[in-house]
C-alpha cells in the first residue's frame, strides 16, 4: 500500500518527524509493506456489489497488526472510573484512576471502572487503523486519541484510514480518508485538542 494522503492537526507531523523521526519512517514503511492485493479474498453479497471480490478490512487489519507488532508496538489502556454525578466528574478527570476511584467512594456514589484501549503504542505515540466501520473513527479522533493524551499516556495520535478509491472496493459503511479529514476540519483548528496525524492509504 502507499499514503496517498495525509493531514497533520494541532502540529503532528513536525512533532512527528522533528522528534521520532525514525517512528515516521517506520509508519510509512509499515504501510509500503502491506500487500493490498493479498487482501482481495471477500467475496460481496450486497446488491449493488455482488459476487465482486473486494478487499477484506480483516485481512488488511491482520497485515498492519503484524507489521506493527514486528516493530515492538504494542498494546496500552487508559484506565479511569465514572460515575453519574456530573460535578464529581468534572472533579475528577485528569487524576489518577486510584485517586478519581477514591473521590467517587467519598462521594457517596458508585464507582464504575472503564477503558480506552489501543493496540499500537510505541515512544508515547499512538496508531489506529480504522477499516471497520465509520462511527469507530470519531471515536478514535475525538474520545480515545484525547483520551490518552489527556492522561499523559500518549503525545500524538495517528490513524490509518482507506482513501475513497480504496473504500469502493470495500463492503459498504467503510470509513474514507476524504470524509474525516472534513469531519476534523469542521469542527475548528483546536477540535480535537491532541496533535493528530490522518494517513489515506490506497494500493
Amino acid at each position: 500500500m502507499k499514503v496517498a494522503a495525509y493531514y497533520s492537526h494541532l502540529n503532528g507531523e513536525e512533532f512527528l518527524r522533528f522528534r521520532h523521526p525514525k517512528l515516521w519512517e517506520e509508519i510509512h514503511e509499515v504501510i509500503d509493506s502491506v500487500d493490498a492485493d493479498s487482501c482481495r479474498t471477500k467475496r460481496s453479497k450486497e446488491k449493488t456489489k455482488e459476487g465482486r471480490l473486494l478487499f477484506s478490512p480483516v485481512d488488511m487489519n491482520h497485515r498492519f497488526k503484524d507489521e506493527l507488532g514486528k516493530r515492538g508496538w504494542e498494546e496500552r489502556r487508559a484506565e479511569f472510573w465514572v460515575t453519574k454525578d456530573e460535578q464529581v466528574v468534572r472533579g475528577i478527570i485528569g487524576l489518577p484512576p486510584n485517586e478519581q476511584k477514591q473521590r467517587i467512594v467519598e462521594a457517596g456514589l458508585e464507582p464504575i471502572y472503564s477503558y480506552n484501549q489501543s493496540d499500537f503504542v510505541k515512544e508515547r505515540v499512538v496508531v489506529e487503523v480504522q477499516f471497520g466501520k465509520y462511527a469507530f473513527v470519531a471515536h478514535d479522533l475525538f474520545v480515545k486519541h484525547l483520551a490518552f493524551f489527556v492522561s499523559n499516556i500518549i503525545d500524538l495520535g495517528i490513524e490509518i484510514l482507506p482513501m475513497k478509491s480504496l473504500e469502493r472496493e470495500m463492503s459498504s459503511g467503510v470509513p474514507y480518508y476524504e470524509r474525516d479529514l472534513t469531519n476534523v476540519l469542521r469542527q475548528g483548528r483546536g477540535v480535537p485538542a491532541v496533535p493528530l496525524i490522518l494517513f489515506g492509504v490506497e494500493p
